[in-house]
């Protein structure tokens, strides 16, 4: 069993360690709003993936299988909804604060809904890392738990490289070519989906 957690976790460390929407996001948000303004995106990302992959070593995988136009449904909406938060970013006027705002708990959770690289890291742990000998929700249970235990941490690194270039942005102009460059990243990340 101890044998199974290692590579599990290395995997988890990895997916949730490069870059991806989320890490995109929460750059930019930590940039924006710091860390504490980011942290309920950041736990909503993490239960909403928790939840995900339950959910997928549960049998959910088997749906995309079963119905592949689930796929191109996924990838539009996870696109739409990209070059929206580009739309949103890239708008984003600095020091405006009123208007602008870090996504809540519950936008973190419900993306990964929509978040492609989300659903493949889900569709890999419960196809390669379900641990054998263990009944199917203990096993969804575990690998779901150690997705959110290594992920948080992972995924806080990237709004904490956020925090840390704040100061370099306090000038409004840079802040304003930050929010571009992240606004152009999740752009371009929204297009290659529907390629």
């Amino acid at each position: 069993m101890l044998n199974d957690l290692l590579p599990l976790a290395t995997y988890c460390f990895l997916m949730s360690s490069t870059p991806g929407p989320n890490n995109v996001m929460l750059t930019a948000s930590g940039a924006n709003f710091g860390y504490r303004g980011t942290l309920p995106h950041i736990l909503g990302i993490n239960a909403g993936g928790a939840v995900q992959t339950f959910a997928t070593c549960l049998g959910l995988g088997m749906l995309f299988s079963a119905y592949p136009v689930l796929h191109a449904v996924l990838k539009v909406t996870g696109a739409a909804y990209l070059l929206y938060l580009a739309w949103r970013l890239a708008g984003a006027a600095p020091g405006e604060q009123g208007s602008a705002r870090p996504l809540t708990w519950r936008e973190g959770a419900l993306f990964q809904a929509v978040n492609p690289k989300s659903w493949m890291k889900a569709a890999t742990l419960a196809s390669l890392f379900m641990p054998a000998g263990l009944p199917a929700l203990q096993g969804a249970l575990l690998v779901s738990m150690v997705g959110f235990a290594i992920g948080f941490p992972c995924v806080s690194m990237w709004a904490l490289f956020g925090v840390a270039i704040r100061r370099a942005l306090q000038d409004p102009r840079r802040r304003r070519a930050f929010n571009a460059i992240m606004a152009a990243m999740l752009a371009l990340l929204a297009l290659s989906l529907l390629l």
